[in-house]
């Protein structure tokens, strides 16, 4: 029997179908884009190992297929994720866990790789937030390009109440991403923020009613897969290829990378369809 789709919201859209997952991870299209669900409710959906493998294949497979244009991350039931299941990650589960603890004793960075600490997808990602980003959670979320959240959604990073460090890489990321002043606020008191506060210091770009984000999200999506796919990972790999460089540095790989486009048939295709009013058709070329 085919399995129903997780979220009302990609059941009404057309073309939404599963794709595989593991135990705590969904994988759905929804046109060219891959939603990925951390779909573990009941615990919030605290990082485990199925999580992190399915995370982790749900990356590489956006990388690898050319028809996926864009990424959703999402939680279900009306959380996000509440940080890393140290008892799940070590493997406690019996039998279910073990194709997981052998993909992680094959690939021991692999957790990192999912959690986007050790890498980055060529497309872009989206995150939909509602409910509880917190620790892992709020680690994760640095390693997204475009963040939506709803009213209720909260965030912070509580490694340093419990004695830890977050070592998911906030303390070098959340000083390039929001101003260094909020970021070692949110680092050093290990407090909660709404969904408001973290939209006024930048660490989410909008915030929607409850409920809508991963609406949002696809809407947002849309609009990215209706443009060239060429254009937008290379727009994409520039913009953080060219972070911290210095800005000769910076201009003269942006104007490599940008020449290059130009000289592409989906950029002639994309200037040929401006002038004859009609929308264009992209060809990876």
């Amino acid at each position: 029997m085919r399995p129903r789709l997780r979220h009302p919201v990609l059941r009404r859209r057309t073309g939404g179908h599963p794709m595989g997952g593991t135990a705590h991870l969904k994988a759905e299209r929804v046109g060219a884009t891959l939603v990925l669900t951390l779909d573990r409710p009941e615990a919030r959906n605290a990082l485990s190992l199925p999580m992190l493998v399915g995370l982790h294949d749900g990356w590489a497979e956006a990388d690898e297929d050319d028809s996926i244009r864009s990424v959703v991350l999402t939680g279900a039931g009306g959380a996000f994720c509440s940080g890393m299941d140290l008892k799940a990650l070590a493997g406690q589960g019996g039998t279910a866990d073990d194709a997981c603890r052998d993909r992680l004793k094959a690939d021991p960075d692999l957790h990192w790789k999912a959690m986007l600490r050790h890498h980055r997808p060529r497309k872009p990602v989206i995150a939909a937030v509602e409910g509880p980003c917190v620790a892992g959670g709020t680690e994760i979320l640095q390693g997204t390009d475009i963040r939506v959240a709803g009213e209720s959604a909260t965030f912070g990073l509580f490694e340093v109440r419990r004695g830890l460090f977050p070592v998911g890489g906030s303390t070098v990321r959340l000083t390039r991403q929001i101003p260094r002043t909020h970021a070692l606020e949110m680092l050093l008191t290990g407090r909660p923020y709404s969904a408001r506060e973290a939209e006024r210091i930048g660490l989410v770009g909008r915030v929607v009613p409850d409920g809508t984000a991963l609406e949002s999200a696809l809407e947002t999506a849309e609009l990215i897969n209706a443009n060239g796919p060429l254009a937008v990972e290379a727009v994409k790999a520039c913009a953080y290829e060219t972070a911290g460089l210095p800005e000769p540095e910076a201009l003269a790989l942006e104007l490599e990378r940008g020449m290059r486009i130009f000289g592409t048939a989906d950029a002639k295709e994309g200037t040929r369809a401006f002038a004859e009013k009609r929308p264009p058709v992209f060809r990876r070329a």
